[in-house]
């Protein structure tokens, strides 16, 4: 902000003399005559008005080119357009992705992931298996088992009335690959549909975009989207 036109001009008042005897001002000029050339603040440049506007534009570019930075290599939205991950995740929910949590670790079992799908397009699911998993529907209970250990899905995030599975699999994930299911088992297009693919239905590592970390959106639904403990028994 530039200064008042008070401290620009300087206040008004008698002009001393060198021996100290106070004098009245001389008189002003007259009109088209110069005036003469003061000193200190008031002889200082006019701050160019553009300035303020380069300012103003250097910071939005700024900020422009962190909220890329950030939107390439660390956090993504994303909203979700089925029903397949309900209840954990509903229709036009948001999401935020973290895209450097498997470069900094594994990824694990129970995790929501957004990756690129069978048919190319980002598509979210829950990873049920990782390379070396056996997974199997289903045992005598009608449960999923991942290694021969049953997962406990019911009243956790399988949808309310939906059995873990209506189609039975029995696959070997090879390394380097997931296989990955919905929440609502009776309305996902999931591994379990894709198993003639040439790859047994899983997904490669290398396609999966990030982890699902938080439901941001709506907000009476903002949730952090946690592992479920029933993955834990699994070895």
């Amino acid at each position: 902000m530039g200064e008042s036109d008070e401290s620009r001009l300087g206040a008004a008042g008698p002009v001393g003399s060198a021996d100290g005897v106070p004098r009245e001002p001389a008189e002003p000029p007259a009109a088209g005559e110069d005036e003469p050339a003061g000193d200190g603040k008031q002889d200082r440049p006019a701050k160019k008005k553009g300035s303020g506007l380069l300012e103003i534009l250097m910071y939005s570019l700024g900020g422009v080119v962190v909220a890329l930075l950030v939107h390439t290599f660390l956090l993504q939205s994303f909203y979700i357009p089925s029903e397949s991950m309900q209840n954990t995740l509903l229709v036009d929910d948001y999401v935020v992705v973290n895209k450097l949590a498997y470069k900094l670790g594994p990824v694990e079992r129970g995790d929501i992931v957004v990756f690129k799908g069978w048919d190319g397009e980002d598509t979210i699911k829950r990873v049920i298996g990782v390379g070396g998993d056996h997974v199997k529907c289903c045992d005598a209970k009608r449960r999923i088992t991942v290694n021969g250990t049953p997962l406990d899905e019911e009243g956790k995030y399988l949808y309310p009335g939906a059995k873990p599975s209506s189609v039975e699999f029995d696959v070997k994930v090879p390394q380097g690959r997931l296989w990955l299911m919905g929440d609502h088992r009776n309305d996902s297009a999931d591994s379990r549909y894709n198993i003639e693919d040439g790859h047994l239905g899983t997904i490669s590592e290398d396609d999966v975009i990030g982890r699902a970390f938080l439901r941001y959106w709506p907000l009476n639904r903002i949730s952090f989207l946690s592992r479920p403990g029933t993955f834990s028994a699994v070895r």
